[in-house]
């Protein structure tokens, strides 16, 4: 049984989430649960310093969200497939964002985070929102993003960028042969470097440590030289028609690199390709 947490806002970016988790969790069975977070700051006026009654949250804040909550629970049963391997439960929160996922991720032993998220409609000048930015870099869960464009469809390339500066145990990866046993999908570990170098010998250590770990497994190693590794990333995502990526957030430079930027006008694979970021 796989305990699965997707935080929702009760927007279609969200419900795409749910949708695409649903779907990609088809043939686990999994207790899933929807959670709403508000800040209780919302309600709060510091200017002539009220704080809200118990009576006021319930009322302003907790009973709308219950009602909505059931509504998804609602659409989910109405629009996508039935399945008897799926439960749903409903959770609602007024406190900090990543306070709450945290709490919720040690009480349900959360095995995966499925967050929705909408280009660069959150922070400024970023390609994921604030929200899915500070869970994937703030909570220690595996985390997968579903993108707005995102539709599920089964996985068949799996796309893997590394730098080999970082060794990566085997619990680390093991989610990524997960999915390569139910999918036999194929595996792409692409490295990109901003100019045309030789790996050192650590790179290649890490390099031979991960040939050997997905030796039974359809996998080839690429390696590409671009002065942008967002252009290189989108460039191989289009050549080798991507179905997921696969980041590991304890290398968090090389991560930024590729997640986090500006050039907004130029790349589509954060709006079409789900990213699945993992933690030691």
């Amino acid at each position: 049984m796989k305990n699965i947490l997707i935080p929702t806002d009760f927007s279609e970016n969200s419900w795409n989430a749910i949708a695409y988790g649903l779907q990609f969790l088809k043939n686990d069975t999994c207790n899933f649960y929807l959670l709403n977070v508000n800040r209780l700051g919302n309600l709060i006026d510091e200017e002539i310093r009220y704080t809200p009654t118990l009576d006021t949250i319930e009322t302003v804040y907790v009973k709308p969200a219950k009602k909505e909550l059931q509504r998804v629970l609602k659409r989910i049963k109405t629009t996508l497939p039935a399945n008897n391997k799926h439960h749903f439960y409903t959770l609602t929160d007024h406190t900090f964002f990543i306070e709450s996922i945290r709490n919720h991720v040690v009480e349900k032993k959360i095995d995966l985070i499925i967050m929705g998220t909408k280009g660069a409609s959150g922070i400024k000048a970023h390609m994921i929102g604030s929200n899915t930015g500070a869970v994937i870099t703030k909570v220690k869960c595996k985390t997968l993003v579903i993108p707005e464009n995102a539709q599920y469809t089964s996985i068949q390339e799996i796309a893997f960028p590394t730098d080999f500066i970082l060794a990566y145990n085997m619990q680390t990866l093991s989610p990524i042969t997960a999915i390569l046993d139910k999918t036999n999908a194929t595996l792409r570990i692409p490295h990109i470097t901003t100019k045309n170098e030789h790996l050192n010998t650590n790179q290649q250590t890490n390099k031979e440590l991960l040939e050997d770990f997905f030796d039974q497994y359809q996998h080839s190693f690429h390696f590409l030289t671009n002065r942008n590794v967002e252009d290189a990333v989108q460039n191989f995502t289009e050549k080798s028609n991507t179905d997921l990526m696969v980041m590991v957030a304890k290398n968090l430079n090389y991560f930024q690199q590729i997640l986090f930027h500006s050039k907004v006008e130029k790349i589509s694979y954060h709006t079409d390709i789900p990213f699945l970021v993992l933690h030691e």
